[in-house]
């Protein structure tokens, strides 16, 4: 692909070897070491602009969700995740300038859920995807198509934040640098465009797909099915 411009939430991806739970542990010893290392993590409050709300987003019921897909790292982390709703807003996350004139932004939920009996690194896999005529003239060399996705459809620069927690999880935790989902708690996720897209889009035309080779071994885009 000539353009290497890869979406804002893979560039900013943290090594999962961070995560500080020792995946790779065994034995008793490696137990030990987790556990110790699950004593001291804190609920997270501020997030960085990744969470929302002061000790951690809200707790809600599950919403209606599309089939849900599980999916593993090469670390072996589980995460599974299923689609919301999609839609446009000119101000997504609720705060921010609106966009210019007759544009506005893309945005989508979905819910992610840790599978495993340990927490693992909050990631963001599934990514927004646009038809491409459905960004203006300025932004289009920004929206780059990706292997096994439609070839009309294109993932803009975009952000991804906490908005949820479902049905009583806990809050994410903080562990050094990084962020990590508790054993088994859900979350809902909105991601959304960095850049205005234009205000006529039809939020039905508007996909999430996973595919960074951290989850799709082929790199082939997976879609999240809607509701």
């Amino acid at each position: 692909m000539a353009n290497s411009y890869r979406p804002r939430s893979h560039r900013k991806r943290r090594s999962a070897g961070r995560v500080g739970l020792a995946g790779a542990l065994t034995g008793a010893a490696g137990i030990a070491v987790v556990a110790a290392g699950i004593a001291v993590l804190q609920p997270d409050g501020d997030g960085g602009g990744s969470l929302a709300g002061e000790g951690g987003p809200a707790s809600t019921p599950s919403p209606a969700t599309g089939r849900p897909l599980t999916f593993t790292t090469p670390e072996g982390y589980g995460y599974r995740l299923a689609a919301v709703k999609t839609g446009v807003d000119p101000r997504p996350f609720g705060d921010g300038r609106p966009p210019p004139s007759g544009s506005t932004y893309a945005y989508a939920d979905y819910v992610i859920t840790n599978t495993g009996q340990r927490p693992v690194l909050l990631d963001y896999p599934a990514d927004l995807f646009m038809p491409r005529s459905g960004v203006p003239d300025s932004a289009r060399d920004r929206c780059m198509p990706q292997p096994g996705i439609p070839d009309s459809m294109c993932t803009l620069p975009n952000s991804s934040k906490v908005t949820a927690r479902l049905e009583g999880s806990k809050p994410p935790v903080r562990d050094g640098a990084d962020t990590l989902i508790p054993a088994g708690a859900s979350y809902v996720v909105r991601v959304a465009s960095d850049l205005p897209v234009e205000d006529d889009l039809d939020p039905s035309d508007l996909r999430l797909y996973v595919w960074n080779a951290r989850y799709t071994s082929d790199r082939k885009g997976v879609e999240l099915a809607l509701p």
